[in-house]
């Protein structure tokens, strides 16, 4: 059995241009595996701390106190130890740093040593990640591809405000395969980009890569996102479909939700009456937090409505936490929910938010985050655990789009196999 061998950690830079972490990890044997977290533009209530700097180098933004964590505190720990503990080392990461938020060492620091451990096993036993995992936890018999969210608009936060909602998203309806789907999404992608052109409108890309045009209405970006579709050779409603991360916490201020289809702000039920359209009159089968966390009865009021047709997905307000999603669930909240390693810190305790989604019939979203890097783990577990959708982001830049071709060698995989 491979034992650990040496850890290196150093600072580099994620997607858009900030600090965060690169691991090494050696074994005995001589074989080595590199890893690198993602970071976040906007974290929930109760993500585990991204530990930064806070000094004047890299304008606050280092790392190099995670950094230091790691080749200073976690690797003499770990040298030794049996590389497929996976969860005796999660342990001791847990207890190394002592807080519920992973503040003394960083959650980034703890997550790219548990990544790493992860793919080292995989390569000690000679399995590709996504067997390695499967075979690991044993959550799917068998291996199925996950059908992709993808997002094709950039607004609040990631866009300039040039929308109020984060994300808009087009979605491949389930017949289709991952190759087919993700060439649809080329070709969408190139029809929007042209039509932008032709209008004389905004066609330069947001924080993860989706255009961000100036539009008057949010619904404006599903008319315009038809008018490239209808472009094209595919048709809407048939081929694919839409979804909305409204990432409302960021559009909600003094009691009202403040988009600009209304210029006195939105109730909750003002919201929802909202969302009610979008899905009749947009084909919309995917809207991720709708509501900030406080206004639980008004999720639990969309699903009743609307959750046999669509997902209700949450993310924010759970941040992948087991305690908050068995709250959710039992008030009926949501029927999906978004899982991200880095809300957690360790890959034993996301295994353990993925195995309580799957055993509660919800539907699981395995996501990226808004500062991604080139590293593809969160593909292979997608598959591994079988995830009913991915979220990589745009068909744009080199960090999102290592994810889909990622998603795409192991289909090439499956099918050879089969």
């Amino acid at each position: 059995m491979a034992l650990i061998y040496a850890l290196q950690a150093r600072e580099i830079l994620d997607g858009r241009g900030w600090p965060t972490v690169e691991l090494i990890l050696w074994l005995d044997n001589g074989f080595s595996t590199v890893t690198t977290v993602p970071t976040a533009v906007s974290k929930g209530d109760h993500d585990s701390l991204e530990l930064r700097d806070n000094e004047q180098r890299m304008d606050g933004l280092g790392v190099q106190k995670a950094v230091n964590n790691i080749n200073q505190i976690i690797a003499p720990q770990l040298i030794g130890k049996e590389v497929l503990r996976q969860g005796e080392i999660d342990q001791l990461l847990v207890n190394l740093d002592g807080t519920t938020a992973k503040s003394k060492l960083g959650a980034n620091a703890i997550l790219a040593v548990s990544q790493a451990v992860l793919k080292a096993g995989a390569l000690s036993v000679g399995l590709p990640l996504y067997q390695y995992i499967q075979k690991k936890y044993q959550l799917v018999n068998e291996i199925n591809m996950p059908n992709c969210i993808i997002t094709a608009l950039d607004g609040g936060v990631h866009g300039g405000k040039n929308l109020d909602f984060r994300e808009f998203f087009i979605i491949p309806a389930s017949y289709m395969s991952v190759d087919k789907a993700i060439e649809m999404a080329v070709v969408i992608k190139q029809k929007l980009e042209n039509l932008l052109i032709s209008k004389g409108s905004i066609h330069s890309v947001g924080i993860t890569g989706g255009y961000t045009p100036n539009l008057y209405k949010n619904t404006d970006a599903f008319e315009l996102l038809i008018e490239a579709i209808r472009q094209s050779k595919y048709n809407f409603a048939q081929d694919l479909f839409f979804g909305l991360n409204a990432a409302a916490y960021d559009i909600y201020e003094a009691s009202k939700y403040r988009v600009r289809d209304s210029a006195e702000g939105m109730s909750a039920s003002d919201l929802l009456a909202m969302y009610k359209k979008m899905r009749e009159n947009y084909k919309l089968i995917y809207i991720e937090d709708p509501f900030v966390a406080d206004e639980a009865n008004k999720w639990e009021e969309l699903v009743r409505e609307i959750g046999k047709t669509t997902t209700i997905a949450t993310c924010n307000s759970v941040s992948s936490r087991v305690s908050l999603i068995k709250q959710g669930i039992k008030n009926k909240d949501f029927n999906a929910v978004v899982i991200k390693p880095k809300q957690l810190g360790t890959i034993s305790e996301t295994m353990e938010s993925i195995k309580l989604v799957k055993d509660s019939d919800l539907d699981l979203v395995i996501s990226h985050s808004s500062g991604e890097t080139n590293e593809t783990l969160i593909v292979d577990l997608a598959v591994a655990v079988g995830a009913d959708y991915v979220k990589f982001g745009p068909i744009n830049r080199g960090e999102r789009i290592a994810k889909y071709n990622r998603l795409l060698e192991i289909h090439r995989e499956i099918e050879q196999t089969a």
